[in-house]
């Protein structure tokens, strides 16, 4: 499959690289996994906890590796675009900050997030902790090898660096908390976690179960990545909010207010001065808000005036 993607990726770079300057390999390959290979919610619809999800992963890794290399060694001198990949994280905060338990499962909740795709791609292999915690609770279930794959040293030298941006995709945030699953339950990636994901009820509500505004927590994930990955230019892939409608007639007050204290997170300082990502995202975005509130004023204009 690695090869067959290949091939396709540098098909559609022949065929559209004279104008696509911006290539993603995959979108939200950590959603792709997880729903299509541990709980069976997505294509293709297969439930083998613990050990699915981790092998498509290993499998998206490679192939999106193999994708950057095709591209940079036969088109990039003559396109001059650029390969990346987009990911999907929400931030991760402490219950409680004085607890060091607490802190060790947020930042374990990120890295089985984010991390575990672009550790891979920014320094050659999966985050110490996953290999640590499910090495372990493999050995423990009567394993005699990780339910995690294993790169071998010239994967990890041909899949490190192999990203010319970091496409970010972010909505919500959660609390995190330590909660330790027995082994004994059996694999699974939330077992293997050991963590609990939390919400404040004071936080707005936008009408979808598992999306709340914290803007806060935009800024926070941002900075991770900035700092994590060796500070790479991050593109804002996915980001937007659903809304519960109390009228029949165009009403986005609540929408414009998501986009506002996100962008707003994501222009103070000092993020601010990575302008690659503040041009690129923010403008367009702001843009678009711009011609919204301009269409709603007219509306309401005309309206008045008939």
């Amino acid at each position: 499959m690695i090869s067959y993607f290949g091939d396709y990726a540098n098909l559609c770079f022949e065929a559209f690289g004279d104008r696509v300057k911006h290539w993603i390999t995959f979108s939200d390959p950590r959603t792709m996994a997880e729903k299509g290979y541990e709980t069976g919610r997505h294509a293709p619809g297969l439930q083998l906890p613990g050990t699915g999800l981790y092998k498509a992963a290993h499998h998206i890794i490679k192939a999106h590796a193999q994708a950057w290399h095709s591209y940079n060694r036969t088109w990039r001198g003559k396109q001059r675009g650029l390969v990346g990949i987009s990911l999907n994280c929400d931030w991760g905060e402490p219950v409680d900050m004085s607890s060091p338990k607490d802190i060790e499962a947020a930042e374990r909740y990120l890295q089985f997030c984010l991390g575990w795709f672009a550790n891979p791609i920014y320094a050659g292999d999966y985050p110490q902790v996953m290999k640590d915690r499910i090495g372990k609770k493999s050995a423990e279930q009567g394993l005699d090898m990780s339910r995690l794959p294993v790169f071998s040293l010239q994967e990890k030298s041909y899949i490190k660096g192999t990203s010319d941006f970091l496409g970010l995709g972010h909505f919500t945030t959660r609390y995190i908390t330590e909660r330790k699953y027995p082994s004994r339950q059996g694999p699974s990636y939330q077992n293997d976690r050991d963590l609990v994901e939390l919400v404040d009820p004071n936080w707005p509500d936008p009408g979808s179960k598992w999306l709340y505004s914290v803007p806060w927590g935009f800024r926070r994930l941002l900075h991770f990545a900035q700092t994590q990955y060796g500070n790479p230019p991050i593109y804002v892939t996915e980001n937007g909010a659903s809304q519960i409608l109390h009228c029949m007639q165009l009403c986005d007050e609540w929408r414009i207010q998501y986009l506002k204290g996100y962008i707003n997170e994501m222009l103070k300082e000092p993020l601010l001065s990575h302008m690659q990502m503040v041009t690129e995202i923010v403008v367009p975005t702001v843009c678009t808000l711009c011609v919204l509130i301009s269409a709603v004023l007219l509306m309401l204009l005309l309206r008045s005036q008939s």
